[in-house]
């Protein structure tokens, strides 16, 4: 995180400090743990855990807000909230409906690929992120919003 930090402050001439620990948040994935008096493995597939004060990343799609979360602890969840907000087209679907010229208007204001390529990620292919936070807040609460500047896709 403090090579990123230096990095990034070489490039944008505005300065920023981080005074925050680093979140690692990690999605897809099964892991062994114990729910309701059992040792269960629970797979998060696009979902992330939550257990109670941990810290989590929930990530917008291209050109939408994204947030650091902390955990609210829903056993009836298994400790987990969604890791995205999910999409609401398949891929190809999205290929077919919009254009460059759209990815471009999408992602004003943020560095990030604007080519044939990535239309498939575009933001309108997503369900609003914000809908998705309202429909969890009994499962994280939101720490930080993030305005996106950069996205790197593939």
């Amino acid at each position: 995180m403090a090579n990123l930090i230096a990095t990034v402050c070489k490039v944008i001439p505005k300065y920023f400090e981080s005074h925050i620990k680093a979140v690692n948040c990690h999605h897809n994935y099964v892991q062994k743990e114990r729910h309701f008096g059992a040792e269960v493995f629970v797979t998060r597939k696009g979902a992330v855990s939550a257990k109670r004060d941990e810290l989590g990343i929930i990530p917008g799609s291209m050109g939408a807000r994204s947030y650091i979360v902390r955990g609210l602890w829903n056993p009836e969840n298994f400790e987990s909230c969604s890791h995205s907000a999910g999409r609401v087209m398949s891929r190809t679907m999205a290929k077919k409906l919009f254009t460059v010229d759209d990815q471009i208007r999408a992602t004003a204001g943020v560095e990030c690929r604007k080519d044939k390529d990535v239309i498939d990620e575009i933001l309108m292919a997503y369900k609003d992120i914000d809908a998705v936070m309202a429909a969890q807040k009994d499962l994280v609460e939101i720490v930080h919003t993030l305005k996106q500047v950069v996205c790197v896709k593939g």
